[in-house]
């Protein structure tokens, strides 16, 4: 019993031994860092006051701060950074729809400012901007060298204002300029229409007003349609959608996903960690879904199309996302200004994160670039296709009935729709007639 017990304290004071050699160096180490961050902060104090002053013109104390907390913050990534008071405003404004601008949204990257997606209808869309484009002057001043909120400062001005911004695009062979009119931007968050018996529901940025935008709009569709029966798929357009809040995009997921995870995040402790999962209900009540993606989705764009890809609810179709998979966080501070500041990754159902990576579509289908539009000239020298019906004598076709001849020539008036729908726009077209193809499967069933 003796020698249990003294093997037992023996071991109960190596044990001791053994935390007091390992505490030791850790204490040292922090002690260490600390006192490293205080001769940092003083260091960063000097140069504050050398600046103040010895620089060669007086400078604005409080410009100095802002740039030095700017700074720290864009060091860590593209989508940290500091707001100012009117900067903090201006992006409250943005989530309510509603702001002045180009209708543009940008990031950096290295040392660039690229384009992520122009806003539908707005100025930068209807000058032709593309996602992906490059910006390298605003009025002929050099972007290079400038942070994310400098070069975008340089974009603002007031409303009917002009800005010649110069690009630099993929495919062509040298930078050309876009003139572009300042205008109040009024984002419609979500649209829906019909084509044919398919619901559109094209979601351009996720905001306040995003999921009430799309599930009314379905809601009035679906029942000009005839109600759920007559409806045929639903394609939920997200292409150039840069993003926007997280509990919208979780919504919207939401919308279509009876259960199932929609997204987690990650921060940098396992307690900062969250889940997002969906509840009964799905707006479209199971039937075919197609989503539609581009190099200019990006974030919460990305959160839904992963999330309905992960529970093959929908078929992702159109070319690879941007690729942005971390959330920030917005923290006020004093003054009224707000930093933004990355706080975690996302992930999608099956554990993948996006970011730097995108999401991949099921079918890649490429945008063709739009070709000039034919003239009536062109139109007129073009070959006519000639039918049985076009040749002397051919017989009439006197079995058919009112209703029948009715029905098809509806139905030739879909085709013609859905071939001018082609050349417009390629991918939606696509999504359409794949959709269609499927409701044909099912009803053959």
């Amino acid at each position: 019993m003796k020698k249990f017990v003294m093997a037992a304290v023996g071991g109960t004071l190596a044990g001791v031994v053994l935390t007091t050699q390992v505490a030791g160096p850790l204490v040292a180490q922090s002690a260490e860092r600390n006192t490293t961050v205080y001769e940092q902060l003083d260091l960063f104090g000097d140069v504050f006051e050398r600046i103040r002053a010895q620089y060669v013109s007086e400078v604005d104390e409080a410009d100095l701060i802002e740039a030095a907390i700017n700074g720290m913050l864009s060091s860590l990534d593209p989508h940290s950074n500091y707001l100012p008071p009117d900067d903090a405003e201006d992006m409250r404004v943005q989530t309510r729809g509603s702001f002045g601008g180009l209708g543009i949204e940008v990031t950096q990257e290295e040392g660039f400012v690229k384009v992520v997606s122009p806003m539908d209808g707005t100025p930068a869309d209807e000058a032709g901007m593309l996602s992906g484009d490059f910006i390298t002057h605003v009025d002929g001043e050099s972007l290079l060298g400038l942070g994310l909120d400098e070069a975008v400062e340089l974009m603002r001005g007031p409303v009917g204002s002009e800005i010649i911004i110069t690009v630099v695009r993929e495919g062509a062979d040298e930078p050309f300029d876009v003139s572009i009119i300042r205008d109040t931007i009024k984002l419609t968050a979500a649209t829906v229409r019909t084509v044919g018996n398919t619901v559109v529901l094209r979601v351009t940025t996720f905001n306040d007003q995003t999921y009430s935008n799309m599930a009314e709009g379905l809601a009035r569709e679906v029942e000009a349609l005839g109600g759920i029966d007559k409806v045929e798929g639903f394609v939920l357009d997200l292409r150039n959608n840069p993003g926007g809040l997280l509990n919208q995009a979780i919504a919207v997921s939401d919308a279509f996903l009876e259960t199932g995870e929609i997204v987690s995040t990650r921060g940098r402790n396992p307690e900062e960690s969250d889940r997002a999962n969906a509840r009964p209900g799905d707006l479209a009540e199971g039937l075919p879904m197609v989503v539609l993606i581009n190099g200019g989705s990006a974030s919460a764009s990305e959160i839904v199309a992963g999330a309905l890809q992960d529970h093959h609810r929908a078929i992702v179709v159109g070319e690879k996302s941007f690729g942005k998979g971390s959330v920030q966080t917005v923290m006020p501070l004093r003054g009224e200004g707000a930093m933004r500041l990355t706080t975690a990754r996302y992930y999608t159902p099956s554990g993948r994160s996006i970011q730097a990576l995108g999401v991949s579509p099921d079918i890649l289908v490429e945008q063709p670039l739009r070709q000039p539009a034919a003239t009536e000239e062109d139109e007129a020298e073009g070959p006519r296709r000639r039918s049985e019906a076009d040749l002397r004598g051919s017989l009439n076709n006197d079995s058919l009935t009112e209703d029948e001849i009715r029905q098809i020539e509806e139905e030739r008036a879909a085709a013609e729709e859905a071939a001018k729908l082609r050349e417009d726009d390629f991918q939606l077209s696509y999504a359409v007639d794949l959709l269609k193809g499927l409701s044909t499967i099912a009803t053959a069933d």
